[in-house]
């Protein structure tokens, strides 16, 4: 790990992470600060981005332009969100989850699957609380409704909402 990126990582856990949402009227340049640390911590990280307050995220993360993380979201590794992606607060985003395929084995000794890397393409609106999980690919132009679980990939320019999500209408 270079010296630049651990700089950016420690000053975005003791600092940016906790400084006020970046819509405040008070925000003492929280949203410029955060996106100073996502260029030095992110893989990939576009121009004009939002990451917001409380949010935390795994290594190995592209963030297109225009794009957001939203209040408090928690994004493990190997994720790909590109331009003019709007997220909302408290989404969960996973691409690894708990081995259980040995039944005589405590699940908490299987250890974790193999990483899934999760793919969003351009212009899409994630709701708020939304999860995905891992392997997913959410298509173009495609809205999330807020609260639904992602299982399964979701068609360009869908509307998908509820647990699992399911398409509910195409955007015309």
């Amino acid at each position: 790990m270079k010296t630049k990126e651990i700089l950016g990582k420690v000053l975005y856990k003791l600092i940016a992470k906790k400084l006020p949402y970046s819509h405040s009227k008070i925000n003492f340049g929280s949203k410029y600060i955060r996106a100073l640390c996502g260029k030095v911590m992110l893989k990939h990280c576009g121009d004009n981005i939002n990451i917001e307050k409380g949010a935390s995220f795994g290594r190995n993360i592209s963030l297109g332009n225009n794009s957001g993380i939203g209040i408090d979201a928690e994004l493990s590794s190997d994720i790909y969100i590109g331009s003019n992606v709007m997220m909302g607060p408290e989404c969960r985003i996973y691409t690894q989850n708990h081995s259980f395929q040995n039944k005589n084995i405590p699940m908490y000794m299987q250890g974790f699957s193999t990483v899934k890397p999760v793919h969003i393409d351009d212009d899409v609106w994630i709701g708020s609380r939304v999860i995905i999980l891992p392997g997913v690919k959410v298509g173009k132009g495609s809205i999330i409704g807020a609260g639904s679980v992602v299982t399964k990939d979701v068609p360009e320019y869908s509307v998908v909402a509820g647990n699992p999500a399911k398409v509910v209408k195409y955007r015309t």
